[in-house]
Order: structure tokens, then sequence, then C-alpha cells
């Protein structure tokens, strides 16, 4: 009947619906300063993806579309799914989607009920969550991590021949690198699609200056995509036949497992920029070209510590020789190595000339990875051998100097506090140097390495050891390689504008693009201007610009695939992101507050699932809503797995876990007798996670409850029946990544009517009648008959406790291994969705009922 759920470790099924982006978020109410930030850190350097998950199913269509209007992208996944197996089953709906994109909306159509996204406040959406499940309905959020959105997945329980749509909305800002923007989409269904298209349309009001779209998902769809363009719009198809998707003529495989890819760049009328104006908002776009690179004065800080052994070190070494060759006569370097110890190649920067670049090619050819990690000694030597140089007149007062530093893990050997390691760097850096960090692998704190560069007026990026890191390396010199101007800045006349994003520049490098948005004031302006000012190699520059309010507008009514609303988008993307890196830097807790509220203001009224938002997804009409928990860990579904005394499941299971077997046989015992428990179940466990059954839709969602150890939570409380079950929590040894988890230590099974108490602890189980007191430890078997109660004890399992054979609950031991740092023993609860609870149950079980 009802039903609730709570997920096992891992074990938790969903038989409904389970909203997930994967990787961890940031809490807005968290502690505002952490010994240690919270880690960003991936887990597995290959992860098998599939766009449509589930087996006996029938994906009828799967259909991509994006909209790209200057430089902004709306993208819309499409897919219809019928369940053509023989019984319910779970399917899943899996979108990767770029690290920097927000989404807008998710919406779901099951059997004819539809369920449509909004986006709301992380705590308006808790409270609606809790009010939800108050009356019974389904609840669950979607939140974003704190880094990026990288996979949304979901998953939906399904009875045999239902219809399932899915439909994802995100959107993002394309960044030009290299000269070029570059359009993402990844392409992985998994099985044969009947009907299965991707269009990309672009509209750049300026002109295109080339547009392809490069086979890359293999030579099996030569000539298949097809692209076809004018001065200003461009279309890219791929539609592929059921036959041409398959891997062979005959085979049940698809081929289309890979990434699409549109290239682009615009046309370019001089070097003052592209200014732009629609919907009461502007965008200003500045990427000049044709000027002399300035010089570069660069120290190369390189992780050597003995994690970098093997594979890293010598893509590291790899890179390193092809970067050295690109360095100018004009440009000054140097080398620094570090593990515990720091070392220079040269203690001072040195011209890049022939001689000196092959010396340093030897050594770094002869390193030897080993030890452990300096980072604070080796970060303090290269800023004070920028500092030296300068201060002897080596350095030009219009070169770029910049620190890149590349690192596979974190400090372990001096400074090892983060927070001191950044205002130590951030202390000695001078305003006119820029530090670029780089983390290699998946073990990487990224988070720090990436604060590390922002305070510092740089970028940090990744670097995925399992592919061609030595190419990524040098992909990321070539975007710093030729700066081209420095101190930039774009105005605007002050009555016209306001709420102006980032309009002052440190560096503008070849090949990128700065953008500065805005909104319009009311006035009678029929146009407006820019002005930008900028220091090159031998010159000051002043450019301007300008462009008519109304033109713009005007031209997009006349686009059928343009996005009319880009320029509002645009604005408020930029603004968010620039919100989000500055509150991750705040110095205080009421600027973080503030800065806070801004981004949840704007978030909310623009619909970004950003880290601070969640989205709320209901049925038309608002009968039913959606909510659901996004995973702590990124490789575990709706609730993250733990390891259960050293064993871990692998899949996420619809009925009781393989090391929770059912009695095969019930023990012949007058009645009432102990039930088996049937399919659907409600589950508690693991810190601790509901799986919640809803019967009437034949669903099951997931969410979860956060609580402090020694706090009882009440399960069930039934006046009715008499039945009341409530959890006592627990808590692990110590924390994980800034977080307690917290268990069921005790589960307490009591019937009023007949004075029947049992409390099963991880240690022993107690039974009360009136005022007698049985216990009985785990490693014991025995089957109790009491009054209208009967109790099952399984040695070092469960125990079944059955009440007037209307009511049964069973409770697993989890054991953990004595000796694990962190993990407990703790206990999971579970129980049919048919226990027959009056009408006037509450709890966080009963209330569903």
């Amino acid at each position: 009947m009802k039903l609730l759920l709570f997920l096992a470790l891992l074990i938790g099924s969903c038989r409904a619906f389970e909203f997930i982006i994967e990787g961890e978020w940031e809490s807005e109410d968290s502690e505002y300063h952490n010994e240690r930030f919270r880690r960003n850190v991936l887990t597995s350097e290959e992860e098998e993806f599939e766009a449509i998950k589930g087996d006996d199913i029938t994906v009828k269509s799967y259909k991509v579309e994006s909209r790209i209007t200057s430089r902004f992208v709306h993208t819309t996944v499409k897919s219809s799914v019928v369940n053509s197996g023989p019984s319910a089953q779970s399917i899943g709906f899996n979108v990767q989607i770029p690290k920097r994109a927000f989404i807008t909306n998710f919406t779901m159509n099951v059997n004819g009920i539809t369920f449509i996204g909004s986006v709301k406040e992380k705590t308006v959406a808790r409270n609606l969550y809790a009010q939800a499940r108050a009356r019974g309905k389904a609840a669950g959020i979607v939140r974003a991590n704190s880094q990026a959105m990288e996979t949304f997945k979901t998953e939906v329980h399904v009875p045999a021949g239902s219809n399932v749509e899915f439909e994802l909305h995100y959107q993002e800002m394309m960044h030009r690198k290299l000269g070029f923007y570059e359009h993402v989409l990844h392409l992985q269904p998994g099985r044969l699609v009947p009907v299965l298209q991707v269009d990309v349309y672009i509209f750049e009001p300026k002109g295109i200056a080339f547009v392809e779209a490069p086979n890359t998902l293999g030579e099996h769809f030569v000539d298949l995509i097809k692209v076809t363009h004018t001065k200003d719009k461009a279309h890219v198809v791929f539609k592929p036949t059921l036959q041409q998707q398959r891997k062979c003529h005959n085979c049940t495989e698809t081929a289309v497992d890979g990434v699409f890819t549109v290239k682009y760049d615009v046309a370019r009328e001089g070097n003052a920029g592209e200014l732009q104006v629609s919907d009461g908002h502007f965008v200003h776009f500045f990427a000049p070209n044709n000027l002399s690179p300035l010089s570069k004065n660069i120290v190369f800080v390189i992780d050597v510590s003995g994690s970098m052994w093997g594979l890293k070190m010598k893509q590291t070494v790899e890179a390193m020789k092809a970067i050295l060759d690109d360095l100018t006569m004009d440009d000054y370097f140097s080398i620094i190595d570090f593990n515990h110890n720091v070392r220079c190649w040269n203690e001072d920067l040195v011209p890049a000339s022939s001689i000196q670049v092959e010396d340093a090619k030897k050594y770094i050819q002869n390193i030897k990875p080993n030890g452990g990690t300096n980072i604070n000694e080796a970060l303090l030597k290269a800023v004070q051998m920028l500092v030296k140089a300068s201060n002897q007149g080596l350095i030009n007062p219009r070169s770029v100097s910049m620190i890149i530093l590349v690192s596979d893990g974190d400090p372990t050997v001096g400074e090892i506090k983060l927070s001191a390691i950044q205002k130590n760097v951030k202390r000695l850096m001078r305003e006119d140097f820029s530090l670029f960090s780089l983390g290699i692998g998946f073990d990487v704190d990224f988070d720090f390495l990436e604060r590390l560069a922002i305070e510092n007026r740089g970028v940090a990026q990744r670097i995925y050891a399992n592919h061609d890191a030595a190419e990524q390396l040098r992909a990321f010199y070539s975007q710093v390689s030729s700066p081209l101007l420095r101190k930039i800045t774009i105005q605007f006349p002050d009555e016209a504008v306001t709420d102006v994003t980032q309009n002052h520049f440190d560096k503008f490098f070849s090949g990128s693009e700065l953008v500065v948005a805005g909104k319009l004031q009311l006035s009678d302006l029929t146009a407006l201007q820019s002005f930008t000012t900028a220091s090159a190699a031998t010159m000051e520059l002043s450019l301007q610009t300008e462009t008519e309010l109304q033109e713009l507008d005007t031209l997009l009514s006349q686009q059928q695939h343009s996005f009319n609303g880009f320029a509002r988008q645009m604005w408020a993307y930029i603004t968010v992101n620039q919100l989000l890196a500055e509150r991750s830097l705040a110095p205080t807790a009421p600027k973080k507050r503030r800065i806070t509220q801004r981004i949840l203001n704007l978030a909310v009224e623009h619909q970004f699932v950003t880290p601070l938002t969640a989205l709320l997804v209901e049925s038309e009409g608002g009968q039913e809503r959606l909510l659901a928990d996004s995973p702590k860990d990124p490789k575990q579904g709706c609730c993250p797995a733990a390891a259960l005394g050293g064993r871990t499941p692998s899949q996420v299971l619809y009925s009781i876990p393989p090391w929770a077997p059912m009695p095969t046989s019930i023990p012949q015992t007058p009645s009432p007798v102990v039930r088996p428990l049937p399919e659907h179940i409600t589950i508690v466990e693991n810190d601790p996670h509901f799986i919640v059954h809803l019967p009437k839709n034949n669903m099951d969602v997931c969410f979860n409850i956060d609580s402090k150890p020694g706090h009882i939570l009440s399960l069930v409380s039934d006046p009715g029946t008499g039945v009341a079950i409530n959890g006592q929590l627990v808590g692990a040894k110590k924390m994980r990544d800034n977080k307690l988890n917290t268990y069921f230590g005790t589960i307490t099974v009591s019937h009023k009517p007949t004075g029947v108490r049992v409390d099963v602890g991880t240690t022993q189980i107690d039974v009360t009648e009136g005022k007698n007191n049985h216990s009985f430890s785990w490693a014991d078997t025995a089957t109790l008959l009491l009054n209208r109660v009967n109790i099952e004890i399984m040695k070092e399992q469960k125990v079944i406790v059955t009440i007037d054979g209307k009511i049964t609950v069973m409770v697993l031991l989890h054991g953990a291994w004595k000796k694990h740092p962190i993990n407990v023993d703790f206990l999971g609860f579970y129980a049919p969705s048919d226990n027959q609870y009056s009408s006037v149950a509450h709890g966080l079980i009963g209330s569903v009922y």
C-alpha cells in the first residue's frame, strides 16, 4: 500500500524518480570556513555512460537541439521510451552536460501525467518537499555540485507497457579558445533508435567566418553530418537511419557512441569589438587580432613527488619539451620542481635562447619523482623569482609575468594548511603577476588549485591523466602563450547602463574573447557606445564602437531558430558565475551571505540550477511534487553507498539485497506467522536515506534526512493500531569530506495494546513484555511467539517482527571492520508496502499512509 522508503546503501532502489547531478554541492548554510575546502575529486578515470538505460525497453526517439545565438546556447534533449518488457522496471535517462552549463528545466511525462520543473531556492524546495511528504506526495531535490555539472541522471520505475517522455533544458555561454568556439554534445544512446536526430542552429548577427562539424563519431558516419550556412546563419544536422546506426549490417548494437562537435568563429569588422543590444540588455564581445604579442616571463612549477611517478611524469616531460620549444627570444623563463624539497633549474629568470632551452629540456628529462609535496615553498620561490627579476629591471614593463603550476596532489610537507598557503602566495604576488593551476589526475584537490588561480588573476584547469595529458598540457599553454594586451577596461556611458559585469581585465590572449554584459537604463538614447582602453606591446590602445538599440531585436524577430532572450540570459549567466567565484573567496561570513542572496535571487529569476538552488518537479496543477536529492557520492545514484563490513554493492537493486537474504521457508508456528517481505518495500539505511514507495503510482522516490548522532527519528506512530517505530542515530567515527555521516544504531518496535517492545541494537536485541525483560545476542537464532507479536532472530543477520499478522518490519545488522577509521556497525530497516496501518498514522513513514 503506501510506503516510504529509505535507501540502503546503494542498494537503494528507486523505483521511481531519481533526479541526480553527479558530484558534491556546497550548502549555503554550511560553516563559513573549513580548515580544508570541500574537495572536488574525480573518483574514476573511466565510467560507462548510456543516454538511455534499461533492459527490454524501446527507445522510440532521441532528439537533441541546440540554438546558438551570439555565442549563447540553449540545448534541449528529448527522448521517448516504452517499457516493452513483461514486467515493471527502471528506465534511466542520462545527459552529459558541459561543465559550465546551467540546467534550466526538466520535464517528464509518465503515462499521461506531466511533471514540470521550476527552480527554487534550496530551503524553499526543502520546505515544499516536507509539505509534499506530509501529504503523502512524492518528493526529492535536484541540485548542482559546487564545481560544475557533468552528468544529469534520471531514473523512473514504470509498469510494463508504460510510455515515458523525458525533456532536459540547459544553457551555457560559449568561450572562444584558439580562435574558435566549440559546441560539444555527447551522443551515447546505448541502443538503436528509430528516430535519432541532432540539430544545431547558429545565428550570429555580424556574420559567421566559418563553421564545421568534424566527424568525431568515427568512420561509420562519414558524410552523414550535413552543414549548411549563409552569411549569418548555420544549420548542422545529424540524422542517421536505423540501418546507418548499426555497427554492422546485421548488428543489433549501435555505432553512435561518442562526441558530436561543432566548431565556428564569427566575422569581425575591427578590433573595437562587437556590441549587441537586445531585450533591455547589452553584450560586448572583444576579440582583437593582428596585434604583436607581448613578451612573457614564466616560471614553471612542477610537482615531482612520488605520486607523479610513471605515466604522469612521462607525459609532463613530453609536454614541457614542446612548451619550451615554443618560447621566443623575447621571453624569460625558469623551472622549479618540487617534492618534499624545492629545486631550481636556474635561480634566476633567463632568456629563452636555444642554448638555455636545450639545457632546460635535459634537466626536465632527468627528473625522478619521489617524496612528498611542498607546494607552499615552491610557489613562494616562484613569486620571489619574478619579484627579483622585476626589481633588477630584467622584466619589460609591457611584458606579462606568470606562474604555471602543474600538480597532482595535496600539500603534505611544510605548510599544509590550504588557507595559509593561499594567504602566503597572495601576500607576495604583485598585481601584474598571474598564477595558472593545472591539476593532473583524478585525486587532485581541484578546489584548492582553482582558488589559488582565481585569487591571483589566473585560471585552473583539470588535466585528465587517462587521456593524452601531454596534449592537454600543450593545448592549455597554447591558450596563454600569446598575450596581446594588458590592463583592458571596457566602459559605457554611466547614464545608459547599469549592473555591468566585470569590465576590467588583466590580460587578453590571442584567440580568446572578453565579454562584458549589463542592463540598459531607461533613457531617450537610440544608440549605445562602448569605450575600450588597453596596453599593447608598444602602445596604449583606445577603441570605441556603437550600435543601434532596436536593430538586433528587429532582426531576431525574423529568425525562426534564434534564441530571443539570449542577452538577458547571458548577462545573468555571467553575473551568477562571477558571484559564485566571489563567494568562494569572500573574506567574511556576512559578505558571503550577501553574495549568496544575490545568487539566489538571480538563479530563481532566470531559472538556473546552481549549487544554491534546486529544481522542483511537479505535476500540472501541483497535485504531485517530485523532488530528488542529488548524491553525496558522484558514483552512486540517489543516495551514497558505503562499505558494509568491507562489502559494497555494485548495482542498484529493487528488492532485498543479496547480502540480506530472506528466509527460504517460514517456521511452522501458530498463527499469526512471520510474513516474508514482498517485492515493494520501505527501506531506511545508511546516513539515513529513504526510499518511499507510492503504491497508487507504482513509484519509489529517494530522499535523505540530515540529523545528528543521538537524535531519535519517529518512523511510525500509529494510535489506531498502537504501533510505534523509532530509530536512534549513531555517528561515524570521524568526519568525511567535512560531513559526519549518521546511521541507525537502535531500532525500537513497540505495541502498546500488548505491552511488547523490541529494542534492536548493534550489539544485542532486548525484548520487553510488561514486566518481563529478555535479551538476545546477534549470535542467537530464535523464534519468539508472544501475545499478538512474533519475533524471529537470525544469527548475525536480521530480526523480523510481525504484529497481528498485519504489520511486519525487518532490521538488518551491518557490521563494519572494528579497526576501520570511519565506519561503524549500523542497522537497516525494511518493511512491506502493504503494512496495514490506520488512517491516523504519522511519522516519517507513517505520514505517507
